[in-house]
């Protein structure tokens, strides 16, 4: 590993300890290059994510891009409380707005844990999507590397990791082209 890293995958994750993505991925040291920040949002104004995405795609030629999530997650409970939180309520506004637009589908879970959990799902569909706006994306795909950007989340309680049928890749973007 001295030699520098060939990684896999570019994972971006929430910043809880409890979800340690080479653990929770069964991954070694090397394997996977990481971003982590507060509920794992994306949000087009975050340059330190932007940066990292740039550099495993266009440096170190990562083709598997994993959003991941997770249930008893403290920011997407901080923003559906709507805490008085200084600094953090800034980032997580997007998540207020996010389930403001959801507010139908997030009326069938019962206040609470459930319906937070069903919105951290909802955040990471929402953070696959926004990846694949990006510029970097963009190029990759027009350049033809086939990337592909994936939605998971780690339910915390059964230590199970869970793909949400969200994968975005190239083909994705040519089919929304043509209609």
């Amino acid at each position: 590993m001295a030699q520098g890293q060939q990684p896999s995958y570019f994972w971006i994750g929430c910043s809880d300890s409890r979800v340690p993505e080479n653990v929770v991925g069964g991954l070694n040291p090397g394997e996977i290059f990481v971003h982590r920040n507060v509920a794992n949002l994306v949000h087009s104004t975050d340059f330190s994510l932007l940066s990292a995405l740039e550099f495993a795609v266009d440096v170190l030629c990562i083709r598997e891009i994993i959003v991941c999530g997770h249930t008893g997650c403290g920011g997407i409970a901080a923003a559906s409380q709507g805490l008085v939180n200084g600094l953090a309520d800034h980032w997580l506004e997007a998540l207020r707005r996010l389930a403001r637009r959801e507010a139908k589908d997030l009326a069938a879970y019962p206040e609470g844990p459930a319906r937070n959990d069903r919105l951290a799902e909802l955040s990471v569909i929402d953070a696959v999507s926004r990846l694949a706006e990006t510029p970097v994306l963009q190029r990759a795909w027009a350049r033809g590397d086939y990337v592909s950007v994936h939605g998971l989340i780690y339910r915390l309680a059964e230590g199970e990791l869970r793909n949400l049928d969200v994968t975005l890749t190239a083909a994705h973007l040519d089919r929304n082209e043509t209609g």
